[in-house]
């Protein structure tokens, strides 16, 4: 029986035993989960700081990177003002350039248009000289012819006639005028088959009006009726219509408002002025 108490003892030793190993247990436990707390808070604590850290250093960058990024917009922008003035730069040299030629090929025109006209003009004063001098010939001729009639008229009538010296005033048949020949050429002409034919200024009205044709013609149309029979009036209208100064007014005023043509070059303006 003592046996079994002193088991029965040891038992509750033991059991006691376990009870404070339990108890010391619970009490190990209970600090545990502070000391986790503590871990884990003063870790929290060092991932903030590290977070905060990395948060300003992320916000220095940004504003490293915002800093480069104005002063290559400066830079961009400065580059793209400088561009701008280069090319307007270049512009206003194109444009005066292209001016000066055109300026230089309009006056190298001007002034072949100038010589042409000159030439024009000095033709026209060849002309005139000629036609004075056919004129100068023809009154000459006239003029004999007239003496020679004269010489005749006045002999006495039983001088022994000649064939020799017979002579009889010619019929010159009338000429015609269209405005498209030379009034100066057509007006000699005139004048030598009216003396020719032995005309008055009365009937030199009549024939140059009935000679008259085509744009010739539409000028009586601005003489008064009255004048129509008037030699004076008729050719100075003539004159003034077809007369060489007119022509050469008319082909100075054809020179100057000539105008150069689409995809005409200024060689081809030049040949077709000249």
């Amino acid at each position: 029986m003592k046996a079994g108490q002193e088991e029965m003892k040891a038992k509750q030793e033991e059991m006691k035993a376990r009870q404070e190993k339990m108890k010391a247990g619970q009490v190990e436990m209970k600090v545990r989960p502070e000391e986790m707390k503590a871990g884990l808070e003063k870790k929290m604590e060092g991932g903030q700081e590290r977070m905060e850290q990395v948060q300003e250093e992320m916000k220095v960058r940004q504003e490293e990177m915002k800093a480069g990024l104005e002063k290559k917009m400066e830079a961009g922008q400065e580059r793209m003002e400088q561009v701008q003035e280069e090319m307007k730069d270049l512009i206003r040299a194109g444009k005066e350039e292209m001016r000066v030629h055109v300026a230089s090929q309009v006056e190298g025109i001007k002034d072949h248009v100038d010589g042409c006209i000159g030439r024009m003009e000095e033709e026209v004063q060849g002309v005139k000289g000629k036609i004075e001098e056919v004129k100068t010939e023809v009154q000459e001729k006239m003029s004999d012819l007239e003496r020679r009639l004269s010489d005749l008229e006045t002999r006495p009538n039983n001088f022994p006639t000649n064939p020799e010296f017979m002579y009889s005033r010619p019929t010159v048949k009338p000429l015609t005028f269209d405005g498209l020949t030379s009034w100066t050429v057509f007006k000699t002409q005139f004048d030598v088959v009216s003396s020719t034919n032995g005309w008055t200024d009365s009937v030199k009205a009549s024939q140059l009006v009935a000679s008259l044709r085509g744009s010739a013609a539409e000028v009586l149309q601005g003489i008064p009726a009255d004048k129509l029979t008037d030699l004076t009036t008729i050719e100075k209208a003539l004159e003034s219509r077809f007369g060489d100064s007119h022509l050469t007014q008319f082909y100075r005023t054809e020179l100057k408002t000539r105008r150069q043509k689409p995809g005409e070059s200024l060689q081809e303006l030049a040949a077709d002025v000249e």
